[in-house]
């Protein structure tokens, strides 16, 4: 180096160690709430962003950010005591990876999980009193990361091996709605998405808006905790809606071990060695902090779960140790194309769901996702451990991502997913099941992916986005046209059940909040199904996909229930044409308001679960929550609600406060323009504000 290169370095290096702390202000993004507190955030620079982000998590979730990243780091034991240690064990070596990961990402990933860190540093010391104390405002960037990391599935292992402590809860019907629309199928010319998840309402769902002008310009929902839990939205260009899925990605395998010894696996003949590694883990005490320590066991080919037998079982995860999620997100965000958002989605560091595309060009898009293991052998799900001698019987591959079920531009103008599995996406187009391996989901199309197609494919000519949103919120329920002619042609009039004959009969068929019979229809059809083994006369089938379940197997048992469904509704409501609404309620934010929509075995399009409380009512626990409609005009035009709020905080005016337009079916126009924001700003100011060394400042 020459010597002026070098005084023209030392001077730069002593320029920018001299620039006050505070100087940094200027690069503290801008976040402008619109209504019911959407968060805008306009930054800089991808830190900029990952900073905003945090930010506004934080005043709407607070702990539970902060929790994600304790998390992430293996360190919830030292926060919250031997009680909280048990996952610890298993992301302390999840967070070393991402550590060691970390110079791999690309820059921008790195420095939005930086400024992500950062805002929660800063929120931590301006708002102590907030938090656990002993929370460390330490964080840094591949702490965000290692939260974002999945973990190898060592519980479901386990339970195969029958080593579980308790077994793993699983509902199908915590998923999504999704549907595409071709400008063929729209009034306006323009591809149309509709994104609608269905899960427990303390998801943690967060609507935003992220923009680097020139750089960004993204709006959806992140999931609270992290830089890149992206799950669906919008840029100017193109957007997608994601819905669960059934991916098995791994697999358990059965290796002798070497003779005499715990520490050899023998495959082809060889004995290859097994490694032992020590997770140390942190305990808060009463007097202050204790060490505990777990023996681990690794091959080269994933963890060993147990070695019993002479045999090691080891688990092979196709996606372990995938740390690029952030990457390929932020890909898809920053997308102009069809082609640019493949190419981000062929990363394939998102291991499941499926996914709904729609652009500007008027594409639309399906494609069954996941990181799927090309197995040499039957799959094994989660009952099957596989005895292997050699490596070749084990996977070693991916089944590559232009093999994975897809439909693109289908006639008809149309996809849908309700977490079915995707040979149904288009009726004009169902896709061969023989051409897929034997470890993609079989053919399937539940009632509420038939309600689905039976909205879309009863439209006459094209719909508008207002339209949509409206269909959206059916809230029919199609088991009762399958079931209720069969029943009351059984009940005939007379004993045992005339009077909830006679209310069934009337009945609209629905669960909309007005409606008067479906707490006597859910009611019978609970009993019923206790009663028989199989309820329906015709199973579902292939050949006929949305004409089946229907038809009652055994009427006696039918008008049975029936009479003791009247019985349980009279004496619980006092009367059996109780209106669903005044049973179903929205219980948040001090409000108590009747609700539509019903569970999805009973074939409602909108879902919803509920849980039973002390009054005799229900109130709804998850399922339907979370909307977003797109239109892709040359600006985007859509409409979102977010029943639960931004906030899950109590005191918040942002908890619960979008519950009556949800209810009443009602959306709020999305703020997308710069000119929109600036027309139904609410309240603005700097990220950062009062958090040092920015010092105070005051909303504009």
């Amino acid at each position: 180096m020459s010597g002026n290169s070098s005084v023209w370095l030392g001077t730069m290096l002593g320029l920018i160690l001299a620039t006050p702390v505070s100087a940094m202000q200027d690069t503290r993004p801008e976040i402008i709430r619109t209504e019911h507190g959407v968060p805008h955030v306009y930054a800089e620079n991808f830190w900029g962003a990952g900073y905003g982000l945090a930010w506004v998590e934080l005043e709407d979730y607070g702990a539970r950010v902060v929790n994600a990243l304790i998390r992430g780091r293996g360190e919830m034991g030292l926060v919250y005591g031997r009680d909280s240690v048990e996952q610890d064990y298993v992301r302390r070596p999840i967070h070393s990876h991402a550590r060691r990961m970390w110079p791999r990402l690309e820059l921008a990933t790195r420095q939005m999980y930086d400024g992500f860190a950062a805002a929660v540093n800063d929120y931590l010391r301006s708002h102590p009193t907030q938090f656990t104390p002993g929370v460390a405002s330490t964080f840094v960037g591949w702490d965000v990361l290692a939260g974002e990391i999945g973990a190898p599935n060592i519980r479901g292992a386990q339970r195969l091996l029958g080593r579980a402590r308790q077994p793993v809860a699983s509902n199908r019907d915590d998923g999504s709605n999704a549907w595409a629309f071709a400008p063929s199928r729209t009034t306006s010319g323009h591809a149309m998405l509709l994104r609608n998840p269905h899960l427990n309402w303390d998801a943690g769902y967060y609507e935003i808006h992220l923009v680097i002008p020139g750089v960004l310009d993204f709006y959806g929902d992140f999931r609270i905790g992290g830089a890149f839990a992206v799950v669906g939205g919008f840029n100017q260009h193109l957007g997608w809606a994601t819905t669960n899925n059934q991916v098995d990605s791994d697999e358990l395998y059965a290796v002798s071990l070497a003779t005499g010894r715990l520490d050899r696996i023998v495959l082809d003949g060889r004995a290859i060695p097994l490694t032992k590694s020590i997770v140390r883990v942190e305990i808060r005490t009463d007097t202050g902090k204790a060490v505990a320590t777990r023996e681990e066991w690794h091959s080269p080919f994933g963890p060993v779960i147990d070695r019993k037998n002479g045999k090691a079982y080891i688990l092979r995860t196709a996606s372990e140790g995938e740390y690029r999620g952030g990457e390929q997100f932020l890909k898809m965000m920053r997308a102009s194309s069809f082609e640019e958002w493949e190419a981000a989605m062929k990363i394939r560091a998102r291991a499941t769901s499926n996914f709904t595309y729609a652009d500007r060009a008027g594409n639309i898009f399906y494609v069954w996702n996941g990181v799927l293991p090309a197995l040499p052998h039957p799959p094994g799900g989660d009952s099957t451990v596989f005895p292997i001698r050699s490596r070749r019987q084990m996977f070693s591959r991916l089944v590559p991502w232009d093999s994975m079920p897809r439909v693109k531009n289908p006639p008809g103008g149309y996809v849908h997913n309700e977490n079915d599995s995707p040979h149904f996406t288009n009726l004009g187009a169902p896709l061969d099941s023989t051409r897929f391996p034997a470890n993609v989901e079989r053919p399937s199309l539940r009632l509420r992916s038939q309600h689905s197609l039976e909205l879309i494919r009863h439209l006459e000519d094209t719909i508008s986005l207002e339209e949509m949103v409206r269909m959206k919120h059916s809230y029919r329920m199609l088991l009762a046209d399958r079931l209720l002619p069969d029943l009351l042609e059984a009940v005939g009039d007379g004993i045992p059940a005339p009077e909830g004959a006679a209310v069934l009969r009337a009945w609209d068929r629905s669960a909309a909040p007005q409606s008067r019979g479906g707490v006597l229809f859910e009611a019978w059809w609970r009993l019923y199904q206790a009663r028989v083994k199989q309820p329906f006369a015709e199973e579902w089938s292939a050949a006929k996909p949305t004409g089946t379940p229907r038809g009652l197997a055994s009427p006696s048992d039918a008008v049975a229930a029936l009479g003791a469904a009247a019985d349980s509704v009279r004496r619980r409501y006092g009367r059996l044409d109780v209106a669903w609404g005044e049973v179903h309620r929205v219980r948040i934010g001090g409000k108590d308001l009747p609700v539509g929509g019903c569970p999805g075995d009973l074939g409602c399009f909108r879902v919803l679960g509920f849980r039973d409380d002390p009054d005799g009512k229900r109130s709804v626990q998850g399922g339907d929550g979370w909307i977003l409609a797109v239109e892709f005009a040359e600006v985007p035009r859509a409409y979102s609600v977010l029943a639960y709020g931004q906030s899950n905080r109590p005191d918040s005016p942002l908890f619960g406060d979008q519950a009556e337009r949800f209810t009443a079916g009602d959306f709020k126009l999305v703020a997308f323009a710069r000119e929109d924001v600036e027309r139904g700003a609410v309240r603005r100011y700097r990220a950062g504000c009062g958090a040092p060394p920015i010092g105070s400042c005051s909303d504009r």
